[in-house]
């Protein structure tokens, strides 16, 4: 399958040949393979050398496979048309379409990384606004796998009222955003595509597949269309990791569970350090669990794991790349943290 669909210029990639320096790509790569030789060099003896090295393999390890699988389905979302994508999600404007991306980002089994490629071609494809954000909020610690762990981390009964709490914030942002879209306060995709209501998703699938050639030039095809649109996100995703190993160097991890006990106090603590911290949905869990159980803040657990999504801040570079604008990039965190902060308050008071 092919889109022949015209994409607006502001929002076209442009391609140049040659090398092209690129000051944060090639930037980290640096510190960090200097930092890794460094390390090997002095054979570990230097201790913050050793944890920053350390931090940056750990985060690699939580985090290629889900940049991996997001490329490719990323890959394959580029050969798909635009008519599905309306198909499936319905109107952007809608309740049903805020749902219907809410449910997308609920069961995606993919990490936050990993899904922040997916959100950027629903964009680029023409989902609202308000859609890529309510998924982007649902998805990333929603997956069946990770609900899995959360069941015997934290017991069913918080890991359902963490999913509902999600799926909640999710909705509100999507409507909220929606609401300022149609204001003016916020522009509309310049992607959108009005729903082509004689679109049959069922028989169009079917015929659309019966003439696809199945070879490995469409593999070869889709993998360098996964590589082109992750370079934006692989950007920011290593200088997010520069970053967290900076600050889990010289301020570990472990040490903020001290400081989180069910109080404001402690909530405002855990909101600054999830937005501060770089760490995968998979990392996210174990410790939103050592929330739950140990500081007995289960409104804490949810907000580590809600910010993480919502004021993520390699989440905001990439929706100002892929949205051309600070004011939708920045919609995100000022819509949905004051949600986060009501839900972990009340979890808190009353669990």
């Amino acid at each position: 399958m092919s889109d022949h669909t015209h994409t607006p210029s502001c929002c076209a990639s442009k391609k140049k040949s040659g090398f092209q320096l690129d000051i944060i790509l090639h930037g980290c790569l640096l510190i960090i393979a200097v930092s890794f030789a460094a390390n090997f060099a002095l054979q570990g003896h230097v201790p913050y050398l050793h944890h920053f090295t350390h931090t940056i393999a750990e985060l690699i390890g939580q985090m290629w496979w889900g940049v991996l699988i997001g490329m490719i389905f990323v890959g394959i979302m580029s050969k798909i048309p635009r008519d599905y994508f309306n198909a499936v999600l319905g109107r952007g404007d809608s309740f049903g379409g805020i749902l219907r991306a809410a449910a997308a980002g609920l069961m995606f089994d993919l990490c936050s990384h990993g899904i922040l490629m997916i959100g950027a071609k629903l964009y680029e494809r023409g989902a609202s606004l308000a859609q890529v954000m309510t998924f982007l909020i649902a998805s990333p610690w929603n997956s069946f796998s990770l609900t899995l762990i959360l069941f015997s981390l934290i017991g069913i009964k918080w890991t359902l009222v963490f999913i509902i709490g999600s799926a909640i914030v999710a909705v509100i942002t999507g409507l909220l955003i929606n609401a300022m879209t149609r204001s003016g306060a916020l522009p509309p995709n310049p992607n959108a595509a009005p729903l082509n209501k004689d679109f049959d998703l069922t028989s169009q699938a079917k015929a659309d597949l019966s003439k696809v050639v199945w070879n490995a030039a469409l593999l070869k095809d889709i993998i360098n269309g996964g590589k082109h649109e992750a370079q934006m996100l692989l950007r920011w995703l290593l200088l997010g990791m520069v970053m967290a190993a900076t600050i889990r160097t010289f301020i570990p991890t472990e040490s903020f569970a001290d400081w989180f006990g069910p109080t404001m106090g402690g909530l405002g603590l855990t909101m600054l350090a999830t937005t501060i911290i770089e760490v995968c949905s998979e990392g996210s869990s174990p410790i939103a669990a050592e929330l739950v159980n140990r500081a007995s803040a289960p409104g804490n657990g949810f907000a580590f794991l809600m910010a993480g999504a919502a004021t993520d801040y390699t989440e905001i570079l990439v929706l100002r790349d892929t949205t051309k604008s600070w004011k939708m990039a920045l919609a995100m965190p000022l819509v949905s943290v004051p949600q986060i902060l009501l839900l972990g308050y009340l979890m808190n008071v009353f669990g």
